[in-house]
């Protein structure tokens, strides 16, 4: 008699980790105990990058260490940039940094020494930003903008992508951002992260195999699927008129609902915080309306709440990201929370390899 399936390994507890966890009795995702709007709202993201890779927070010592190790590496490689050359402005933004981070791995000496994964770590989250800034650049047809090593991680994320470093505003929210991206335990592309560690293969084949995994619009590409729907909505008169057409068709309507959280995702109220004061900044409530308006019709049709990519899609759109950015973004972030997986995973690894319940044909054989 088989076993009980579980589709979408619903329900199944892989294995222990330390990295974070939601906790049920409050609805809140904690990074090393830590609740992560507490977090978003007195940390930096280099401040959380450290405490998910070591545990605790830094010390203003270490934290200056690992900033400074950081800044000197953040100029994209000119074998990188070759790379992202090569990839046509038609493809996705994910498939260059897929790409760009393949050829990160390769160009690295150090690719197969397990000893040195914090320092590649550290290394990772220092170029993505590049490429990611510069891809965005490159289809808009503008120069690359080299990073400055006095700015600090955003600020200079910011000033690579737009030429300028913003308003504290919208330096604030795009920090925000990343904090609340950075992890979330075992999900899609985590997990990916952990079978392809447990192979014993290096942490950047993990990372490409990772952002393979964020692609897909079931996972990060549901930051950008909310910016599609949005410019499909048009405006809020018109939010309740669509959902219940989409609804009709049965249609999944992006950016609502989360397999962990039940009560709703704890992490929206901080983003919807910060997108409150981007519309106030760039002066756009029509965006503030048609966010609430659709986010009330779901609720009342179908009991429904927001997710994280709800609130960050029109807060990315605000900024001045191209829709097709946002998931690259999402990269950025989620590189920390991936990285720190890969390092525990490899601490106490054991080769993950399901079983499967085979449902083909009985044994059969040719004729003879």
């Amino acid at each position: 008699m088989s076993e009980e399936i579980r589709k979408g390994l619903v329900g199944v507890v892989a294995d222990t980790t330390a990295i974070s966890k939601v906790n049920p009795e409050t609805n809140s995702l904690l990074y090393r105990g830590y609740p992560v709007q507490e977090l978003a709202e007195h940390c930096t993201f280099e401040e959380v990058a450290y405490l998910l890779w070591h545990g605790e927070l830094p010390t203003q010592l270490e934290l200056t260490a690992m900033e400074g190790e950081g800044r000197a590496q953040r100029a994209m490689d000119d074998r990188v940039r070759a790379a992202v050359d090569l990839v046509p402005t038609t493809a996705h933004p994910m498939d260059v940094v897929r790409t760009a981070v393949s050829v990160i791995g390769a160009n690295d000496p150090r690719a197969e020494d397990r000893s040195s994964d914090y320092s590649k770590a550290v290394s990772l989250l220092s170029q993505i930003p590049a490429v990611i800034a510069y891809d965005q650049r490159r289809r808009r047809g503008q120069q690359l903008v080299p990073p400055r090593e006095d700015l600090g991680f955003v600020e200079n994320f910011l000033n690579m992508t737009f030429g300028e470093v913003p308003d504290d505003v919208v330096v604030d929210a795009f920090q925000v951002s990343l904090i609340l991206y950075a992890e979330h335990s075992f999900n899609a592309s985590t997990f990916t992260a952990r079978v392809i560690t447990s192979t014993l293969a290096d942490l950047y084949s993990a990372v490409v195999g990772a952002i393979g995994a964020l692609k897909g619009t079931l996972h990060g590409g549901a930051n950008e699927a909310v910016m599609h729907v949005f410019d499909e909505i048009g405006e809020a008169s018109r939010a309740e008129e669509w959902l219940d057409a989409a609804l009709a068709e049965k249609r999944k309507i992006m950016g609502f609902g989360h397999r962990v959280y039940k009560k709703g995702d704890s992490r929206v109220p901080t983003m919807k915080a910060a997108l409150d004061r981007l519309v106030e900044h760039y002066d756009r409530p029509d965006v503030l309306a048609l966010y609430d308006a659709l986010e009330h019709a779901m609720v009342a049709r179908k009991d429904i709440r927001p997710n994280l990519d709800y609130p960050s899609g029109p807060a990315y759109h605000l900024m001045g990201f191209d829709t097709p950015t946002f998931t690259p973004l999402f990269v950025a972030a989620r590189v920390v929370g991936w990285t720190a997986h890969v390092m525990e995973q490899a601490a106490d690894n054991a080769l993950i390899r399901p079983l499967s319940d085979y449902s083909g044909p009985d044994e059969r054989h040719l004729p003879a």
